[in-house]
């Protein structure tokens, strides 16, 4: 939200400069880091309330940036790095990174997951809403447009997952290992009950309105929140 502290973790100075200046010009405060330590440091010293940070700096890597930040809590960070292989993403977001942004990367994107990660942040709610569909936790009750969608356990599981993370990437082993209490799922077993998912939930299946496929990882919630 407009007023929040970012701290941005990047060893390029132009790439550093341009990002508070365009955060600051969003109505957000900025504090920089040029290598790892040193964002680990101010991150200590400043308590953002999130965290963009590159992978491949100097004196301590972005994994160990990430590492380092969730022993202490669940500060969302999001990755924005030049390095934008399936093994680099999956990594990064398995130690704790909520969003994963590939150099060279748009401004705009960049703020809509910043804004979607900092409305994350904020406590869980038993009600979530979202443009046409609406998801009543306690009561595990779906409604799209007005209309009751009957989900299975699983499909609600996964539904709830990805609606409380919305706008970052959910890799499919996480989904396996929160929706499944058995750990025997795959990422097959998840695909397929994504695309069950879908069938109910989506208008059009084939250009989905809220649950889209993040190459490489997983899915990721998009529905607009109301």
């Amino acid at each position: 939200m407009p007023g929040s502290l970012i701290l941005i973790a990047e060893d390029h100075a132009a790439i550093r400069e341009t990002l508070c200046d365009e955060l600051a010009a969003a109505g957000y405060r900025t504090v920089q880091a040029s290598d790892g330590r040193e964002a680990l440091e101010r991150f200590e010293a400043s308590a953002p309330d999130l965290v963009v940070t590159d992978i491949a700096m100097p004196d301590r890597d972005g994994f160990r940036v990430i590492a380092g930040i969730r022993k202490q809590g669940a500060t969302p960070i999001i990755v924005l790095s030049v390095l934008g292989g399936e093994s680099d993403k999956v990594r990064a977001l398995d130690l704790g990174a909520d969003d994963y942004v590939t150099k060279p990367f748009s401004v705009p994107e960049l703020l809509a997951r910043i804004r979607a990660q900092l409305r994350r942040a904020t406590p869980q709610l038993n009600l979530l809403e979202f443009e046409g569909l609406s998801i009543d936790v306690p009561r595990r009750e779906v409604r799209r447009g007005g209309r009751e969608v009957r989900l299975t356990p699983t499909e609600f599981a996964i539904l709830e997952i990805l609606a409380r993370n919305a706008g970052k990437p959910v890799s499919s082993r996480e989904i396996a290992r929160r929706a499944w209490t058995s750990g025997d799922a795959t990422p097959d077993t998840v695909r397929v009950h994504v695309g069950a998912l879908r069938r109910k939930l989506e208008p059009d299946p084939s250009v989905p309105k809220y649950i889209v496929t993040e190459p490489w990882v997983g899915y990721r919630f998009i529905g607009e929140p109301k």
